[in-house]
């Protein structure tokens, strides 16, 4: 392992913001890669990395010298290029980098406001870094903090009302647009997380009796219509077959390259297709299709307007919860910063202490050294404690004064600044 000292906590990534879904998903890790670029991390000595790869953004959080270090991980083992990452990124440093997180953990910074379902992803990225070494004690301490105050966001506000996601947006879509919506025949095409949510949205809120499910895994599909048996089940090598007799495809294979090609589109019959998938998994040459309409993950974003306005309210209140528990991770981290600087200090006194003392007993008849002891330890406790209030104050650089007190107390208060991060 490679030693280094990595001084600063980084956030960087590409998001919904800056980046479409096409530019997105060359940037989107699979789980191998995820592991391949925890370990290389780890074999380089950081201190501590997670991954966080999703439909709405690509990151990765952890120390750093330098942001490049972790830029060039996440292009080495996904498809994007350090030009474009440049063009499309961002990239948060330490105190940013924590805020950004709340942000993330508590809706926030979803592509859809207040849309939750990045917690659990968030602690799935976390857990698989911890499975592989390479997370720490501030990490965790940190993910903590944004898991209690996302509970509480979720509680407390009304940042999830009418809660929403990208599967709720396609099901209001339909709504929206499509008059005679509950007997359209929809072919749902893949059975992960955001398919599941989808047939859900279509049976219970779209009404729609008419959803047909295809998934390369058929296992998945029989348990999942044993909770909804209205919903039909077809064989992956009907594919074709299905599209064809279906009024709206809505793909959500997760793959990493097209799984819906032309081959597999009707030319005599309108279609609508919905791609919840990132990368797209809906060949984009299908989009010049005369009789097919295509509608992507960034599309689908905007039904939810009237949702989003009512959850705008809601963001000071949600601030405020993240600005406690930030501080409260604060002051562990300057707490945490600043103990070995005070024990090394209070160690540096009872040096002084203990040469007072025997230079006394040598000097002094009958000098009484369990008083001499008692008074000088009282004396060490309130600087100590005097220098522990210094520290706690908002106004105090916790570096500079740990440099001073090297500087006044002796070279083994020296080390303490390179060890706190």
């Amino acid at each position: 392992m490679e030693s280094t000292t990595h001084k600063n906590f980084y956030s960087i990534g590409v998001s919904y913001i800056k980046a479409d879904a096409q530019t997105r998903g060359k940037f989107s890790l699979a789980a191998d890669d995820k592991i391949a670029l925890l370990n290389e991390a780890k074999l380089k000595g950081f201190e501590g990395v997670f991954v966080l790869s999703t439909c709405n953004r690509t990151e990765i959080i952890g120390f750093a010298e330098h942001p490049f270090q972790l830029i060039s991980m996440l292009c080495k083992h996904s498809n994007g290029s350090v030009e474009e990452f440049a063009k499309i990124s961002y990239v948060h440093k330490n105190q940013e980098a924590i805020q950004h997180l709340f942000h993330i953990g508590t809706g926030l910074d979803s592509q859809i406001l207040g849309d939750y379902e990045i917690v659990g992803q968030l602690r799935t990225a976390f857990k698989i870094a911890k499975d592989q070494g390479t997370t720490n004690a501030f990490m965790e301490r940190l993910l903590n903090n944004v898991m209690q105050a996302s509970k509480r966001v979720k509680n407390e506000t009304k940042l999830s009302s009418g809660t929403t996601s990208v599967s709720y947006a396609a099901v209001q879509y339909l709504i929206d647009n499509l008059d005679d919506y509950q007997n359209k025949n929809i072919l749902v095409y893949g059975l992960g997380k955001m398919g599941k949510h989808t047939c859900k949205n279509l049976t219970e809120y779209a009404q729609n009796k008419q959803v047909t499910i295809i998934n390369r895994t058929e296992q998945k599909v029989d348990t999942f219509i044993k909770e909804y048996p209205s919903i039909k089940k077809a064989k992956i090598e009907d594919l074709t077959n299905e599209i064809d007799k279906a009024d709206i495809l809505i793909v959500s294979t997760g793959a990493a390259e097209a799984t819906v090609t032309l081959e597999n589109i009707p030319l005599d019959r309108n279609l609508l297709i919905l791609d919840l998938s990132v990368p797209a998994n809906v060949d984009s040459s299908i989009k010049n299709l005369e009789n097919v309409k295509l509608v992507n993950v960034d599309e689908l974003s905007k039904v939810t307007d009237e949702t989003l306005a009512k959850r705008k309210d809601e963001i000071p209140y949600a601030k405020q919860i993240i600005q406690e528990h930030k501080q409260e991770f604060n002051e562990w981290l300057n707490h945490r910063r600043f103990t070995p600087a005070i024990n090394a200090l209070k160690q540096s006194l009872e040096v002084i202490q203990r040469n007072e003392i025997n230079f006394h007993k040598k000097k002094i008849d009958n000098f009484d050294v369990d008083q001499a002891e008692a008074i000088t330890s009282r004396f060490i406790q309130k600087i100590t404690t005097q220098f522990v209030k210094h520290l706690k104050t908002e106004e105090t650089s916790v570096n500079q004064s740990i440099q001073v007190m090297a500087k006044v107390f002796g070279t083994n208060l020296e080390t303490i600044d390179a060890e706190n991060h």
